[in-house]
């Protein structure tokens, strides 16, 4: 095979994974209603660095992140930095991750986690308006609601709480390089983690 036709293989396979949203396009808008009851849309955000993340506090790779407090620091800290951080409960109801709003408030209480809240969608709707694939699976937007990251928090795609240590986050680098008003260096990935248990 030649090195073009090599180089070409290796970029289609590099783009197997397909993205509602490419990076530099706007992020949808979507509303939707927290463990608290409030309501919320992207829009509402607009002038903001946003970070969505999809979450299932009964996966694996998601408990990697929280039960090390991993997930928790990082949403202290960009939340400390004006970043708005939504985490969206897209399992359906009857499959893992499905909970009631009292149910999330608990969790996320007894995680200390710090997001600047917990949106409920049971029905998938704002989920597939993304198509998040798994939890957690993480998106960045920027102060004009354009999606600048996209995939796993990191590359490290195991259940090993000793491995975040070691890994590079992509998130913070996203963030990070945005706010110096640098280019994101990787803008995405292929997120890792269990598959969004949708409503079918």
């Amino acid at each position: 095979m030649s090195h073009r036709r090599l180089l070409s293989f290796v970029l289609a396979l590099s783009t197997l994974t397909a993205f509602a949203i490419p990076p530099g396009a706007l992020a949808p808008d979507f509303k939707g209603t927290d463990s608290k009851g409030n309501s919320h849309t992207l829009s509402q955000y607009r002038g903001k660095y946003v970070v969505l993340e999809w979450a299932n506090k009964g996966c694996p790779y998601e408990q990697k992140h929280y039960l090390s407090g991993n997930m928790s620091a990082l949403q202290r800290e960009w939340t400390g930095k004006g970043v708005v951080w939504l985490s969206i409960l897209s399992s359906a109801p009857g499959e893992q991750g499905n909970v009631t709003p009292a149910e999330e408030n608990e969790y996320l209480k007894t995680m200390k986690a710090a997001p600047t809240a917990a949106i409920l969608d049971p029905t998938g709707t704002i989920g597939r308006l993304y198509q998040a694939k798994t939890t957690p699976h993480i998106f960045v937007i920027d102060p004009a609601g354009k999606l600048i990251y996209q995939g796993a928090i990191d590359d490290k795609p195991t259940t090993d709480q000793a491995d975040i240590k070691t890994a590079h986050n992509y998130l913070n680098e996203a963030l990070t390089s945005a706010m110096a008003g640098k280019p994101v260096p990787t803008a995405s990935t292929r997120p890792y983690g269990c598959s969004v248990k949708y409503v079918n």
